[in-house]
């Protein structure tokens, strides 16, 4: 992986322990081509799910586990994430090859999957200032395509029918998320959370769609070609489920509002003299891919998604005041957490 993000691109020293000759041994009975010597690294981002670097003379792989200790119900599910990056790789969505699934606790403390390490640059900036102006805009049509092909997957067809609770996606994640932000008493309240907590129920559109969703779709969680405007890999699935795709969507159109310093963002930024497509004509592209009119509550699926990414941040400034947040800028993004809440408060009201 190439990227240019020194805090959290690459892999240094291990920070959340894990028993080298237990894994050794099951890679060499459950991993085909596997062979010492085995280096292992941790990744410095992925603050949800410990990522590694594994290393050996003839491949490279990656290693994704369930954070080891007490988590809250339903989170770092690392095996959901094995099992749609499975069901997924005989179609045109780009995912890593899952290698290994394990779920016995005791080989490393927590269960975890093991993938191939797909080889391409990991852009950190959502303005792609690394790529020549001209060849911006395919960047930006390539992550359209993606996700355009990710939400018209057949379900069925790749035996993912069961892999989330399809219809009231929204009152689902809603009800999902709020609870999550009032049962972590120790990250405290926050009056704009409460606000959207508030209004968001009252406000969902009607109509009912399900595709797979992957609840992460950003810039910086996609593998692109090493010199092409192609993305090869989609990384990240731990919050992918069956959804709407329009909430999916929007997550990842929010970046033409989300300040740069908290996520991959173009907030502030006009986007036409960076050779960039501007938010109406980014929306347009995927509608035009998906067969879609246009999307009416646009500001809907833009709060829900402000909300959505503060209670995240809400979970990871929990986890940063109880000692067990794994991530070396888990400490940043706690303190994003009321930006967020803010940022979806005038989504809100602005609708």
């Amino acid at each position: 992986m190439v990227t240019d993000a020194a805090a959290n691109s690459g892999a240094t020293g291990v920070r959340t322990p894990i028993d080298r000759e237990s894994l050794v041994r099951w890679m060499t009975a459950n991993v085909a081509g596997f062979a010492e010597p085995l280096v292992i690294e941790q990744f410095k981002g992925g603050q949800s799910n410990p990522t590694y670097r594994l290393t050996t003379p003839s491949a490279r792989y990656v290693l994704r586990r369930k954070p080891p200790g007490p988590v809250l119900k339903g989170a770092h599910d690392v095996l959901r994430e094995a099992r749609v990056l499975s069901g997924l790789a005989s179609t045109p969505v780009p995912v890593p090859p899952v290698l290994g699934v394990c779920e016995d606790d005791a080989i490393i403390g927590s269960p975890f999957y093991v993938m191939a390490l797909v080889e391409g640059r990991i852009f950190w900036d959502a303005s792609f200032s690394e790529v020549e102006k001209r060849e911006r805009a395919a960047y930006f049509d390539a992550m359209n395509k993606a996700m355009a092909d990710l939400h018209q997957v057949d379900l069925h067809a790749v035996g993912l029918g069961d892999y989330g609770k399809p219809g009231n996606y929204f009152e689902r994640q809603i009800g999902r998320w709020s609870r999550q932000y009032h049962d972590d008493a120790e990250a405290g309240r926050d009056p704009d959370m409460d606000a959207l907590v508030a209004w968001l129920p009252t406000a969902i559109p009607s109509g009912e769609e399900s595709a797979i969703v992957h609840g992460d779709f950003r810039c910086d969680n996609l593998i692109f070609h090493p010199t092409k405007p192609e993305v090869v890999a989609i990384l990240d699935w731990e919050l992918s489920t069956l959804g709407h795709p329009l909430a999916d969507f929007a997550y990842h159109a929010m970046m033409y509002r989300m300040p740069p310093d908290i996520v991959a963002g173009l907030g502030g930024t006009d986007p036409v003299p960076l050779g960039l497509p501007t938010e109406r004509e980014y929306v347009a592209a995927y509608c035009a891919r998906t067969g879609r009119g246009g999307i009416a509550d646009w500001d809907f699926y833009l709060a829900f998604n402000f909300f959505r990414l503060a209670a995240i941040f809400h979970g990871i400034k929990g986890r940063v005041i109880r000692g067990t947040a794994v991530s070396e800028n888990a400490r940043e993004r706690a303190a994003a957490f009321p930006r967020l809440a803010r940022l979806g408060r005038e989504t809100m009201e602005a609708s």
